[in-house]
Protein backbone atom coordinates (compact mmCIF):
# COMPACT_ATOMS: atom_id res chain seq x y z
CA UNK A 1 0.00 0.00 0.00
CA UNK A 2 1.47 3.60 -1.00
CA UNK A 3 -0.39 5.74 0.86
CA UNK A 4 -0.21 8.03 3.50
CA UNK A 5 -2.10 6.75 6.31
CA UNK A 6 -1.90 3.01 7.71
CA UNK A 7 -4.04 0.12 6.88
CA UNK A 8 -6.86 0.04 9.72
CA UNK A 9 -8.88 -2.81 8.39
CA UNK A 10 -9.36 -6.28 9.62
CA UNK A 11 -10.17 -7.70 5.97
CA UNK A 12 -6.87 -6.82 4.83
CA UNK A 13 -3.16 -7.72 5.87
CA UNK A 14 -1.25 -4.66 5.21
CA UNK A 15 2.29 -5.54 3.88
CA UNK A 16 4.28 -2.21 3.11
CA UNK A 17 3.17 1.66 3.66
CA UNK A 18 4.91 3.56 1.91
CA UNK A 19 5.33 7.40 1.57
CA UNK A 20 6.58 7.13 -1.97
CA UNK A 21 7.10 4.73 -4.37
CA UNK A 22 11.33 4.91 -4.18
CA UNK A 23 10.46 4.25 -0.11
CA UNK A 24 7.88 1.37 -1.56
CA UNK A 25 10.72 -0.16 -3.73
CA UNK A 26 13.35 0.24 -1.30
CA UNK A 27 11.41 -2.25 1.20
CA UNK A 28 10.22 -4.86 -1.21
CA UNK A 29 13.27 -6.95 -0.97
CA UNK A 30 12.89 -6.97 2.99
CA UNK A 31 9.45 -8.14 2.46
CA UNK A 32 8.24 -11.17 3.98
CA UNK A 33 5.18 -11.45 1.80
CA UNK A 34 4.36 -9.52 -1.34
CA UNK A 35 1.08 -7.18 -1.82
CA UNK A 36 -1.63 -8.63 -4.11
CA UNK A 37 -3.20 -5.09 -3.92
CA UNK A 38 -1.60 -1.74 -3.91
CA UNK A 39 -3.51 1.48 -2.98
CA UNK A 40 -1.25 4.19 -5.28
CA UNK A 41 -1.99 7.86 -3.63
CA UNK A 42 -1.30 10.51 -6.79
CA UNK A 43 0.38 13.14 -4.94
CA UNK A 44 2.97 11.22 -3.40
CA UNK A 45 6.51 12.86 -3.55
CA UNK A 46 8.87 11.90 -6.52
CA UNK A 47 7.94 9.03 -9.05
CA UNK A 48 4.37 9.56 -10.16
CA UNK A 49 2.13 6.94 -9.45
CA UNK A 50 1.75 6.42 -13.21
CA UNK A 51 5.30 6.29 -13.93
CA UNK A 52 5.85 3.94 -11.68
CA UNK A 53 2.93 1.13 -12.87
CA UNK A 54 5.56 -0.68 -15.39
CA UNK A 55 7.91 -0.78 -12.61
CA UNK A 56 5.54 -2.14 -9.81
CA UNK A 57 3.64 -4.55 -12.45
CA UNK A 58 6.51 -7.09 -12.11
CA UNK A 59 5.29 -7.81 -8.97
CA UNK A 60 3.56 -11.11 -9.37
CA UNK A 61 -0.45 -11.78 -9.25
CA UNK A 62 -0.70 -8.07 -7.79
CA UNK A 63 -3.63 -5.29 -8.83
CA UNK A 64 -3.06 -1.46 -8.63
CA UNK A 65 -5.67 0.95 -7.73
CA UNK A 66 -4.95 4.79 -8.19
CA UNK A 67 -6.54 7.23 -5.61
CA UNK A 68 -5.87 10.98 -6.81
CA UNK A 69 -7.41 14.00 -7.37
CA UNK A 70 -7.61 14.27 -11.27
CA UNK A 71 -10.67 13.57 -13.33
CA UNK A 72 -8.89 14.50 -16.50
CA UNK A 73 -9.69 11.74 -19.33
CA UNK A 74 -6.03 11.75 -20.75
CA UNK A 75 -4.39 10.81 -17.20
CA UNK A 76 -7.22 8.22 -16.72
CA UNK A 77 -6.55 6.87 -20.13
CA UNK A 78 -2.51 6.63 -19.21
CA UNK A 79 -3.35 4.79 -15.84
CA UNK A 80 -5.46 2.45 -16.95
CA UNK A 81 -3.10 1.75 -20.41
CA UNK A 82 -0.54 1.92 -17.97
CA UNK A 83 -1.74 -1.35 -16.12
CA UNK A 84 -3.96 -0.02 -13.37
CA UNK A 85 -6.78 -1.92 -12.03
CA UNK A 86 -8.98 0.59 -11.01
CA UNK A 87 -8.59 4.52 -10.87
CA UNK A 88 -10.62 6.01 -7.65
CA UNK A 89 -11.55 9.53 -6.73
CA UNK A 90 -9.94 10.75 -3.24
CA UNK A 91 -13.76 12.07 -2.51
CA UNK A 92 -14.70 8.33 -2.90
CA UNK A 93 -16.34 7.63 0.71
CA UNK A 94 -14.50 5.34 2.56
CA UNK A 95 -17.16 2.73 2.21
CA UNK A 96 -16.96 2.92 -1.74
CA UNK A 97 -13.22 2.56 -1.61
CA UNK A 98 -13.29 -0.60 0.86
CA UNK A 99 -15.91 -2.34 -1.30
CA UNK A 100 -13.60 -1.61 -4.59
CA UNK A 101 -10.80 -3.25 -3.26
CA UNK A 102 -12.76 -6.12 -2.59
CA UNK A 103 -13.70 -6.03 -5.90
CA UNK A 104 -10.44 -5.74 -7.57
CA UNK A 105 -9.05 -8.54 -5.77
CA UNK A 106 -11.90 -10.61 -7.24
CA UNK A 107 -10.89 -9.53 -10.63
CA UNK A 108 -12.84 -6.45 -11.12
CA UNK A 109 -11.89 -3.37 -13.13
CA UNK A 110 -12.99 -0.69 -10.99
CA UNK A 111 -13.54 2.78 -11.53
CA UNK A 112 -15.57 5.28 -9.27
CA UNK A 113 -19.23 6.55 -11.46
CA UNK A 114 -17.64 9.92 -12.34
CA UNK A 115 -14.16 8.10 -13.61
CA UNK A 116 -16.19 5.83 -15.46
CA UNK A 117 -18.16 8.78 -17.11
CA UNK A 118 -15.52 10.47 -17.96
CA UNK A 119 -14.20 7.12 -19.30
CA UNK A 120 -17.07 6.57 -21.44
CA UNK A 121 -16.82 9.79 -22.95
CA UNK A 122 -13.43 9.82 -24.11
CA UNK A 123 -14.16 6.82 -26.19
CA UNK A 124 -17.61 7.78 -27.62
CA UNK A 125 -16.80 8.40 -31.31
CA UNK A 126 -16.55 12.26 -31.89
CA UNK A 127 -17.45 14.45 -35.36
CA UNK A 128 -13.87 14.62 -37.32
CA UNK A 129 -13.39 16.36 -40.49
CA UNK A 130 -12.64 13.42 -42.54
CA UNK A 131 -9.18 12.66 -44.41
CA UNK A 132 -10.28 14.52 -47.42
CA UNK A 133 -5.92 13.71 -48.61
CA UNK A 134 -6.21 10.22 -48.77
CA UNK A 135 -7.01 8.52 -52.31
CA UNK A 136 -9.64 5.49 -52.85
CA UNK A 137 -7.34 3.10 -52.07
CA UNK A 138 -5.84 4.32 -49.41
CA UNK A 139 -9.03 4.18 -47.53
CA UNK A 140 -9.56 0.94 -48.78
CA UNK A 141 -6.64 -0.57 -47.05
CA UNK A 142 -7.17 1.63 -43.69
CA UNK A 143 -10.48 0.49 -43.21
CA UNK A 144 -8.81 -3.09 -43.77
CA UNK A 145 -6.22 -2.80 -41.43
CA UNK A 146 -8.95 -1.20 -38.65
CA UNK A 147 -10.80 -4.38 -39.14
CA UNK A 148 -7.93 -6.50 -38.03
CA UNK A 149 -6.76 -7.76 -41.73
CA UNK A 150 -3.21 -8.53 -42.33
CA UNK A 151 -1.83 -6.82 -45.13
CA UNK A 152 -1.94 -10.18 -47.21
CA UNK A 153 -5.37 -10.15 -46.49
CA UNK A 154 -5.96 -6.56 -47.89
CA UNK A 155 -4.16 -7.74 -51.00
CA UNK A 156 -6.67 -10.65 -51.52
CA UNK A 157 -9.79 -8.23 -50.61
CA UNK A 158 -8.62 -5.65 -52.81
CA UNK A 159 -6.64 -7.47 -55.66
CA UNK A 160 -3.28 -5.61 -55.63
CA UNK A 161 -0.03 -6.75 -55.67
CA UNK A 162 1.65 -6.82 -52.06
CA UNK A 163 3.95 -3.81 -52.89
CA UNK A 164 1.24 -1.88 -53.45
CA UNK A 165 -0.09 -2.12 -50.13
CA UNK A 166 2.65 -2.23 -48.42
CA UNK A 167 3.50 1.58 -49.92
CA UNK A 168 -0.35 2.55 -49.24
CA UNK A 169 0.03 1.29 -45.69
CA UNK A 170 3.40 3.71 -45.13
CA UNK A 171 1.68 6.16 -46.78
CA UNK A 172 -1.05 6.02 -44.23
CA UNK A 173 1.14 5.97 -41.16
CA UNK A 174 2.77 9.37 -42.55
CA UNK A 175 -0.78 11.24 -43.46
CA UNK A 176 -2.53 10.16 -40.29
CA UNK A 177 0.53 10.70 -38.30
CA UNK A 178 0.34 7.30 -36.50
CA UNK A 179 2.71 4.49 -35.81
CA UNK A 180 1.20 1.56 -35.59
CA UNK A 181 -1.67 -0.71 -36.22
CA UNK A 182 -3.12 0.26 -33.14
CA UNK A 183 -2.84 3.19 -33.04
CA UNK A 184 -4.93 3.07 -36.15
CA UNK A 185 -7.49 1.32 -34.29
CA UNK A 186 -7.04 3.90 -30.99
CA UNK A 187 -7.78 7.09 -33.08
CA UNK A 188 -10.94 5.03 -34.53
CA UNK A 189 -11.94 4.12 -30.79
CA UNK A 190 -11.34 7.50 -29.67
CA UNK A 191 -12.26 9.83 -32.71
CA UNK A 192 -14.66 7.95 -34.78
CA UNK A 193 -13.77 6.69 -38.24
CA UNK A 194 -10.57 8.33 -40.07
CA UNK A 195 -11.86 8.18 -43.41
Amino acid sequence: MLHGYRCRQSEFDCVAVAGSVDAFLVQLPDLVALPHLVLLDSGLPGLSSIAALPLLRQLPNADFVLQTVFEDTDRIYQALCAGASGYLLKSTPPADIKAALFDVAWGVVLMSQAVARKVLGYFKPSPVAPTTDLTPHERQVLEGLVEGLSEKQVVLRLDLAPQTVHSYSKQLYRKLHVRSRAEFVCRTLRDGPLT
